[in-house]
């Protein structure tokens, strides 16, 4: 059974940087390295970080799986470009390949219709490619290539990819 919900308590908050923390020493390290990765999660990942943008305008979602928390994902809704940005979205490795990704991007696509959007879009490592390959099973295509000072001498070099809301 999956279940998924908006981020609201404190003690949600620090569920998702728990997860965050597992999930990226899981998958990106191998990818982008350890220290990295210990900055993007201090960063980006921290409970402080993650307060502070549910605080702006991110959207953050827990995905549990019989009563576990197994994901999560983040949001941001762009009126303007009819778009929802797809900030965050991460499984932990044991439980990837349950259905529990397509269940979350299927709320996201109910977001994206409560809000009138037309597409999500996301940013992904180009050297992810397993998630990539996931990413096109879902029915998201390649649109450009992003490369993205984030600070301390670190890159992010992506993808952008899109995929209009109701399309596989």
């Amino acid at each position: 059974m999956i279940n998924i919900f908006e981020v609201k308590e404190v003690s949600h908050i620090k569920e998702v940087a728990d997860l965050a923390y597992t999930i990226w020493n899981q998958h990106y390290t191998p990818i982008i390295g350890k220290e990295q990765v210990d900055y993007m999660i201090t960063n980006f990942q921290s409970q402080e970080a993650i307060k502070e943008q549910i605080d702006g305008e991110h959207r953050y979602f827990l995905a549990y799986y019989d009563k576990e928390a197994v994901g999560y994902f983040a949001v941001v809704p762009e009126p303007e470009t009819d778009s929802l940005f797809l900030s965050k979205f991460y499984i932990d490795k044991d439980f990837r390949g349950r259905g529990i990704g397509r269940q979350c991007l299927m709320y996201m696509e109910n977001i994206c219709q409560e809000d009138g959007l037309k597409r999500i879009w996301l940013t992904v490592n180009k050297y992810n490619n397993n998630t990539i390959r996931a990413y096109e099973s879902l029915g998201f295509k390649k649109v450009e290539e992003l490369v993205q000072d984030i600070g301390n001498g670190f890159i992010m070099d992506d993808y952008k990819m899109e995929k209009i809301v109701g399309a596989y």
